[in-house]
């Protein structure tokens, strides 16, 4: 394992600090309640934590708009209380990166509210501000004769509605992406640039390990500001989305999400800016590290010299986790980390954030749900790159649909409720139920802790920010679940166990095997001290397996590392049986 990183051996955690643990029972999780779980996470078997964004902010999109880079949210803690959980997670040999937005802030941060003052004014300049466009036959002035203000162009906010938003102060329209309280960035402007590094410094010289950078392909937009020729609007095209059902129409669905965003992602200069920031992380000793929100490889750079991670998002990208599907995409994943100069290229696996519908809910089939979120742990934790996880897979926490519309607190979900309502004349209940399913609060509810009221996240008396998902009263929780020798947190802690045991699995090649299988996955990991064979079965058939013509198994035996069915511990000859839906891990031995 010479040369390895700690980033490459690592199992991540995602915390949603809002919903993980409420330490001053205010029913909202806070660093307090974070520190007191430390242990639990360590006991786990986590090596690194990533939190969502725990910065001040108004909270229209859950803390990704920042009103201050440099501090923390009041109802998260303090300073003292951030930096007491940093080395608290230290001292446990935990390592911490932070959500770094840079795309947008908050319209409630400083900047901004200097910017839309005046076009005098010395930020003036830091976020992106049109003139309005002008109704065809007028001609300049300070307003339109007609009265009507016409945004730049039809570019849409993927979160609610156009990407313009008017401010009288300036008598211009700002540009956001997101939603109209997220106004973009400048990074055109130096001043811009040099103020956002300072912010990442601050983290930095505290000793965070790193960031995970949201939104990166977003920086930049279309200098020319081409309109898209999508012929509906977002509402419309969300809409549009949730009744296509034949080929074609599922086609065309696809083809205008991306013609209404691709003038704004995507655009030149981001490479520039990640070199950038790759400096000013490689100054600091540690090994800091990089994780982009993005599937793209090129944002790796040269493998030294842009990110050191990009997350694998074609492999949860599918209504199903087959095994040609994961073969397909580790073929291709694999081959484009190897063409970066100096093999410095390297895999990051996941199945679930907090923006993704959660993964027993994603990737179950309604007959075999537990066994498919044993086999789906196992492929994370078993495939090539660094995994991360989040919180509450490890108990097998599940979609909680929401009933009323007083109850979201994703924005996206309630803009989008009240425009096919109000303006399409959906009746709320289909569009309560629609809203249930694309609103992100479904898979960000409070973290399970026990069978006491609120999931002992909160006290019993207390009301959540979100509502607690009620299958925590079922067995889906923290405490039940550390009691039972065969609970899925028990199997998550026994898997982390045999992966940190095993140099193969940490740090090896990844070798497919059986290529042509469509009932299971199997495949090795090797490295030059050992090689270890992965099975996977999904099907719900016993399977007769015979390895022996794999050149790496041929007369050797195989010594088990792990099995989720009953198995004898010892070795193997290299044909034999694996049960349903077993994961079977094993040490390749000489006979």
């Amino acid at each position: 394992m010479t040369n390895i990183k700690w980033w490459q051996t690592a199992v991540f955690y995602q915390i949603y600090p809002r919903s993980f643990a409420d330490g001053n029972g205010d029913g909202i999780g806070d660093f307090k309640g974070i520190t007191e779980k430390l242990d639990y996470l360590s006991s786990l078997g986590m090596d690194a934590l990533w939190l969502s964004p725990h910065f001040p902010s108004p909270n229209w999109d859950c803390g990704y708009d920042i009103s201050d880079y440099c501090n923390v949210a009041p109802e998260y803690g303090t300073m003292q209380d951030f930096n007491h959980f940093l080395f608290e997670a230290h001292k446990r040999d935990m390592r911490i990166i932070l959500d770094l937005v840079l795309n947008h802030t908050s319209d409630e941060h400083a900047w901004f509210k200097e910017s839309k003052s005046s076009r005098d004014n010395p930020k003036a300049d830091w976020y992106v501000w049109l003139d309005s466009h002008l109704p065809e036959g007028e001609g300049s002035g300070e307003a339109p004769r007609s009265g009507v203000r016409v945004p730049p162009n039809n570019w849409q906010s993927c979160f609610d509605g156009e990407a313009w938003t008017y401010v009288p102060e300036r008598d211009q329209y700002y540009y956001h992406y997101f939603m109209k309280q997220q106004p973009d960035l400048n990074w055109h402007n130096p001043e811009v640039k040099q103020a956002m590094w300072d912010a990442g410094r601050f983290w930095l010289d505290l000793g965070v390990d790193g960031f995970r950078l949201d939104a990166i392909g977003t920086i930049y937009e279309d200098p020319h500001l081409t309109p898209h020729n999508v012929p509906m609007n977002l509402a419309e095209l969300r809409r549009f989305s949730e009744l296509a059902k034949t080929p074609k129409e599922i086609k065309l669905k696809e083809k205008y999400w991306h013609e209404m965003f691709k003038n704004q992602w995507g655009q030149a200069g981001v490479h520039e800016l990640m070199k950038e920031l790759r400096a000013i992380l490689d100054e600091y000793d540690g090994d800091r590290v990089l994780v982009g929100e993005d599937d793209n490889i090129d944002f790796m750079g040269s493998g030294r010299d842009e990110l050191h991670l990009v997350f694998n998002f074609p492999l949860m990208q599918t209504e199903g986790l087959t095994p040609d599907h994961i073969r397909k995409n580790q073929k291709e994943r694999l081959s484009k980390l190897e063409a970066l100069s100096a093999g410095q290229g390297w895999g990051c696996n996941t199945l679930g954030n907090h923006d993704s519908s959660r993964v027993y809910t994603r990737y179950g089939n309604k007959l075999h749900d537990t066994e498919l979120a044993r086999l789906h742990a196992a492929l994370v934790l078993t495939l090539k790159g660094t995994p991360f996880l989040y919180n509450g897979e490890e108990i097998g926490m599940t979609d909680y649909m929401l009933t009323d519309i007083s109850q979201v607190k994703d924005t996206m979900g309630s803009w989008y409720y009240h425009t096919i309502v109000t303006e399409m004349g959906v009746h709320p209940e289909e569009a309560m139920l629609r809203t249930a399913e694309m609103t992100r609060d479904k898979n960000r509810t409070p973290m399970q802790w026990s069978n006491n009221l609120n999931a002992g996240f909160s006290p019993a008396h207390v009301s959540t920010w979100l509502p607690v998902n009620p299958n925590y009263k079922n067995g889906i929780n923290v405490l039940d679940q550390e009691k039972n020798p065969s609970s899925l947190l028990n199997y998550y802690k026994h898997l982390l166990h045999v992966r940190k045991s095993s140099v193969a699995l940490q740090a090896g090649e990844y070798i497919p095997l059986h290529p042509s299988a469509k009932e299971y996955l199997t495949f090795l990991r090797q490295s030059g001290e050992q090689t270890v064979l992965v099975v996977l079965n999904f099907s719900e058939h016993a399977l007769e397996l015979d390895f022996t013509r794999a050149r790496e198994i041929k007369r050797h035996n195989l010594r088990l590392l792990f099995s989720s069915a009953e198995r004898r511990g010892g070795e193997l000859p290299p044909q034999f049986k694996v049960a349903p839906f077993e994961v079977f891990i094993a040490k390749v031995a000489h006979a």
